[in-house]
């Protein structure tokens, strides 16, 4: 069984994605954390950013054990991300590892963009988490200031909104809600009502796939 969790960056999809696979005993995957190792990968070679092949290069070579997570939660990788992930080469080199991934049992849950669009467009289950920009912004802002203490709201609202519209402009697999999707805004929620809302929401259409 799939579990599909979608939405731009800071919405608090992969702190619902991880809540829903420890309640339900699924494996987890971020799967933007797959173009942040592309994206460090990049910035730590000095490699162009509009270098496709290169970037192709480094998906289809990933280990995932070889990275440091403070470095791939800098801003300055996380827009890398954004602008390799708008390469088909590489969305098809890191496509084959997310749906193996996915086909892991009991069940499998996916954060990302495109996981209900692309990846799995037949999961069980395929939920959209956006908020405010300014929310998101914030608390990216948070995050972000514990790495680094230069680093100003403006700056990362401005980051935010920039990868927004590079996320659902581009050709190959935008950031927009599957057709059938749930939508769930949580500008108004802290972390805990996020994750009660997104289980209710669980809980309910899972039972309705398993009769």
């Amino acid at each position: 069984m799939i579990i599909a969790v979608d939405g731009p960056s800071a919405a608090g999809k992969g702190t619902i994605a991880r809540a829903l696979a420890s309640a339900f005993g699924f494996h987890f995957l971020d799967t933007g954390k797959l173009y942040r190792m592309v994206g460090f990968d990049m910035l730590r070679t000095h490699t162009d950013l509009t270098n496709e092949t290169a970037a192709a290069e480094f998906a289809a070579g990933l280990d995932p054990l070889d990275y440091e997570e403070a470095d791939l939660r800098r801003e300055p990788v996380s827009a890398a991300a954004s602008r390799v992930s708008a390469f088909p080469s590489v969305r098809a080199n890191l496509l084959t590892m997310q749906r193996a991934f996915a086909r892991k049992r009991p069940g499998a849950v996916l954060d990302g963009r495109d996981i209900g669009t692309v990846v799995c467009p037949d999961a069980a289950l395929k939920l959209f988490i956006t908020a405010a920009p300014e929310v998101r912004a914030e608390r990216r802002y948070h995050e972000l200031r514990a790495i680094d203490d230069r680093v100003t709201f403006e700056q990362v609202l401005a980051d935010v909104k920039a990868r927004d519209l590079r996320d659902s402009t581009r050709a190959i697999a935008p950031l927009v809600p599957a057709a059938d999707a749930v939508i769930l805004d949580t500008t108004a929620m802290d972390a805990s009502q996020a994750i009660a809302a997104a289980l209710a929401v669980a809980r309910q259409r899972l039972d309705i796939v398993q009769t």
